[in-house]
């Protein structure tokens, strides 16, 4: 019997929140996956355990995209002999997985580029491969300010501010509202966001909010770039699949009683107010996201 804990574990981090951001939920469900391949688990044993970490999130299409590459890289080594099928599989998966790790470095190179000395900046959230675009911005000497949105419920505009103040950004924490005020007083040039999914036409899933933000950037006349790896890219929307934009808890937003609420965490920001798309292979406008998907799913959509 195939030793299940840290797959359920993991679950259940990615479920509460332990575990956030896309590219880090797709590398810490690939290294369950590496753990059960590891334990000698059957194809059907993997394909439990992938569907277990699929329903942890519904919407961050990362983490389907990660295990199910990895259940087609089992296929794969089904067809090899069984003395070298495991040593083969664990190779390939470890592989895959230091690829995912490494696409934010190559991100972070491109996307610095983009910022110019004497910028102001905005972002929402927190998406490490916005931060770490940032940080690499400020590692290569340039100076520029950042207001980072609190993003409520949860905060995560408060963990932005910390991330960039440990680096020496300059970067003021704004509530939510501000965005547009602070937008056309302040200077900003270019908003850079994250994503949490990309449809094959462009359009973008990212936490609720943004899709407010890329309105206001684009009533201001002002830059806004989607920062993404090509993992979080969406095959199922070539043929016209959706993704479900998760409702959390109601207390979240409240502890009052008997008072309803409506709290979903992602909203959608359609290409029309997408300037570009920064990923690991290059700078996108976001009408050619359909080639890219081609070029990298090719595994997943070539039947």
């Amino acid at each position: 019997m195939v030793d299940t804990k840290l797959v359920e574990e993991t679950a259940a981090k990615i479920r509460t929140m332990e575990v956030r951001g896309a590219l880090k939920i797709a590398v810490e469900a690939s290294k369950a996956m590496l753990h059960v391949i590891e334990e000698g688990a059957s194809f059907e044993e993997m394909v439990q355990a992938a569907d277990k970490l699929k329903d942890a999130r519904p919407t961050a299409v990362s983490l389907p995209n990660a295990v199910n590459y990895i259940l087609h890289l089992a296929e794969e080594s089904s067809t090899l002999e069984p003395s070298v099928a495991k040593a083969t599989l664990i190779a390939n998966t470890s592989n895959f997985i230091e690829e995912l790790s490494s696409s934010i470095d190559k991100i972070a190179e491109i996307g610095a580029n983009l910022i110019e000395d004497g910028d102001v900046l905005l972002t929402i959230c927190n998406s490490k491969t916005v931060t770490s675009i940032m940080v690499k911005a400020k590692k290569d000497g340039k100076n520029f300010k950042v207001y980072a949105c609190e993003t409520r419920p949860r905060m995560q505009g408060h963990i932005t501010v910390k991330e960039l103040t440990d680096a020496g950004v300059d970067v003021t924490l704004i509530v939510d509202s501000a965005a547009y005020y602070t937008m056309t007083h302040k200077g900003v040039k270019k908003v850079f966001v994250g994503a949490d999914t990309v449809y094959a036409n462009g359009d973008v899933i990212n936490k609720i909010g943004t899709s407010q933000v890329a309105l206001a950037a684009k009533n201001a006349g002002i830059e806004f770039i989607v920062c993404t790896e090509s993992i979080k890219l969406s095959p199922g929307s070539m043929i016209g699949e959706t993704v479900e934009i998760e409702e959390r808890d109601p207390t979240e937003v409240t502890d009052l009683k008997g008072v309803k609420v409506f709290n979903p965490a992602f909203d959608i920001t359609t290409k029309e107010y997408i300037s570009k798309i920064i990923t690991e292979h290059g700078v996108i406008p976001p009408e050619t996201v359909y080639n890219l998907l081609k070029e990298k799913f090719a595994w997943s959509i070539g039947d």
